[in-house]
C-alpha cells in the first residue's frame, strides 16, 4: 500500500488521520502533516505535487530512486536523500529514502526498504516537546532510524570477519572460504561509498542555514554525523582486518609450498644417492672396482644405507624432514 500513514500534528501531539485529497490535507495555523508513502506511483504523487507545489527536479529524482544522499534546496523547501541498508544473509540490500521538508509539512518516500517508519512514528509521538518543534525535527528522526540500521550490519559484518580470520590462523582457507572473503571485503568497500555522503548531509543540516530548520535542531543531526563516523570508523577497521587476513592466508599458504617443496627435496636427494651407486653398478662394463670382491654387495649396500641415515638425520635437523 503506497500510503503508509498520514497525519496532522499540533503542539507534538496527533490532532487527526489526513487523507491525501485537499480537503484532508487543508491545515490550520500551527499545524504540520506527516505523510509516509512507500513506492508511489506517479498519480498517486501528483496530489502532495499540486498541494505542496512540489518542485519538479525534486519530484523527478524522488519517483526515480537512483539518487545518492544529497540535501537540495528549493526555496522554502529541503529534499533530502538517505541510503538505506539492511543485512539480508550475506549481503547487504540497499534502499532509498525521500524527504520533503516544509514549513507546514514532512513527507518521507521510501524505495526499496521493508523498514516502516511505524516504531519511529510510535517513538516521536511517545516526546510531544521534541514533536513540537516541528517538521525538522522529524527530519532527525527519519536520519536517525535509517543511521542506526547500520549498525546492526557492522556488528554481523564483525562477527563474520572475525570467524574468517580465526580460521585463516587456524588452517588453510578453502576455496568457499576465500570466496567468502572477497565477498564480504566488496560488501563492505560498497557500504562505505554511501557513508561517506551521509556524513556529507548530517553536516549540512548541521551547519548550514537552512531553510525549515530551527537552530535548536540542528545539534541533533551532529549526533546523527557521529554515528556515521563511528560506523565509517568500524567499516575501516574491518576493511584493515580482512586484508590482513588475506596476506596472512597468502604467506601460510606459501610457507606450506615452502614445507612441501623441503620435504620433496630431502626425500628426492635420500633416493639420489642409492640411484646413483646403483646405476654406477648397473653399467655392462667388464673392469670395475670390487666387481668380483666377495664382500662388494654387502658393502655397497651398506655404503648406501650409511649416506641415507646421515642424510635423513642431517635433514631431521634442518627441519626439511
Amino acid at each position: 500500500m503506497p500510503v503508509v500513514a498520514s497525519y496532522v500534528y499540533r503542539d507534538g501531539q496527533r490532532e487527526r488521520a489526513a487523507p491525501l485529497t485537499p480537503e484532508g490535507l487543508a491545515l490550520q495555523p500551527g499545524e504540520f502533516v506527516w505523510i509516509g508513502l512507500h513506492d508511489p506511483t506517479d498519480a498517486e504523487f501528483e496530489v502532495l505535487v499540486r498541494r505542496f507545489n512540489l518542485h519538479p527536479l525534486a519530484v523527478e529524482d524522488a519517483l526515480s530512486a537512483h539518487q545518492m544522499p544529497k540535501v537540495e534546496v528549493y526555496g522554502r523547501e529541503l529534499f533530502v536523500v538517505a541510503r538505506t541498508a539492511e543485512k539480508i544473509e550475506d549481503h547487504i540490500q540497499y534502499g532509498e529514502t525521500h524527504v520533503f521538508v516544509g514549513d507546514d509539512h514532512v513527507i518521507s518516500i521510501r524505495h526499496g526498504s521493508n523498514r516502516a517508519h511505524t516504531a519511529l512514528r510510535t517513538q516521536l509521538e511517545a516526546s510531544p516537546a521534541q514533536l513540537r518543534t516541528g517538521p525538522d525535527f522529524v527530519l532527525h528522526g527519519v536520519l536517525d532510524f535509517i543511521v542506526d540500521a547500520y549498525v546492526p550490519i557492522v556488528d554481523h559484518s564483525e562477527d563474520a570477519v572475525l570467524e574468517i580470520e580465526q580460521r585463516a590462523l587456524e588452517a588453510f582457507l578453502s576455496r568457499n572460504e576465500i570466496r567468502r572473503l572477497f565477498t564480504l571485503r566488496r560488501e563492505l568497500l560498497k557500504f562505505r561509498r554511501i557513508l561517506g555522503p551521509m556524513e556529507e548531509v548530517a553536516g549540512k543540516l548541521q551547519s548550514l542555514d537552512l531553510p525549515c530548520i530551527d537552530p535548536d535542531v540542528r545539534p541533533y543531526f551532529r549526533d546523527v554525523g557521529d554515528h556515521v563516523r563511528r560506523v565509517n570508523s568500524r567499516l575501516n577497521g574491518l576493511t584493515e582486518i580482512l586484508s590482513s587476513v588475506f596476506e596472512v592466508a597468502n604467506l601460510l599458504e606459501q610457507q606450506r609450498q615452502g614445507v612441501i617443496t623441503r620435504k620433496l627435496a630431502s626425500w628426492a636427494a635420500l633416493l639420489a644417492v642409492p640411484t646413483a651407486i646403483a646405476g654406477i653398478y648397473g653399467m655392462n662394463f667388464e673392469h670395475m672396482p670390487e666387481l668380483h670382491w666377495r664382500y662388494g654387495y654387502p658393502a655397497v649396500m651398506a655404503v648406501m644405507a650409511a649416506v641415507c641415515v646421515g642424510l635423513y638425520i642431517t635433514f631431521k635437523r634442518t627441519k626439511w624432514l
